[in-house]
């Protein structure tokens, strides 16, 4: 797939994501998962955490060879491959999944978040440590194009939340504010899989 190409499917996808609620009545279950790569071989760790306690379920790795460069806003043709293919290996089910990557705040509207959650047909929530697009109001809410697409949680170090698939803002922002510890800024599911990742690389 080409620039050209990934950009029009990024915007058709875009009309296709679902930003209302179709989850559990109750979240027993937070999957993480985070790409680390050496070169063009990537290596994807996939962790299930219990809501509650924050403990790990079950964790799963991979590691694949990308071909596609890292270009800002198409990171999706990059790490969908290892994450999709990670997922596909755990035996567990999840009811919400967070990615290391925007949702609909992205200049289409079609982050990785987004293209995963279409693919998996899942609840997924974008949670980036940097803001690819849009404006950060007074209220920490992220306007884009005029429209409310993302939240930033403000700690030691800030992260942006948006949609990425069957979810609504607010429950995103609760979801991953939920997830962080008080001795860390960033939530445990995406921490736990950064750290498995980067072990599997090294």
């Amino acid at each position: 797939m080409n620039k050209t190409q990934a950009i029009n499917l990024q915007k058709e996808l875009a009309k296709k994501v679902i930003s209302k609620n179709r989850l559990p009545s109750k979240i027993k279950t937070i999957c993480g998962v985070d790409v680390s790569y050496n070169g063009d071989k990537a290596y994807c760790s996939a962790v299930i955490l219990d809501k509650k306690s924050l403990s790990v379920i079950e964790s799963q790795g991979s590691s694949c060879t990308v071909s596609a460069p890292y270009i800002p806003g198409l990171f999706m043709l990059r790490e969908a491959k290892p994450i999709l293919l990670t997922i596909k290996k755990l035996r567990e089910d999840f009811d919400v999944l967070l990615v290391d990557g925007h949702g609909i705040l992205h200049p289409r509207n079609c982050g990785l978040a987004c293209y995963v959650g279409l693919k998996l047909d899942k609840p997924v929530i974008g949670v980036a440590k940097k803001l690819l697009c849009g404006e950060i109001q007074s209220n920490s809410k992220i306007t884009l194009d005029g429209k409310i697409l993302g939240y930033q949680i403000v700690n030691k170090k800030d992260i942006y939340v948006s949609v990425g698939h069957k979810i609504n803002l607010r429950t995103a922002k609760k979801i991953v504010k939920e997830a962080i510890l008080d001795c860390n800024w960033y939530p445990e599911p995406l921490k736990i899989a950064d750290q498995k990742s980067k072990k599997l690389r090294n």
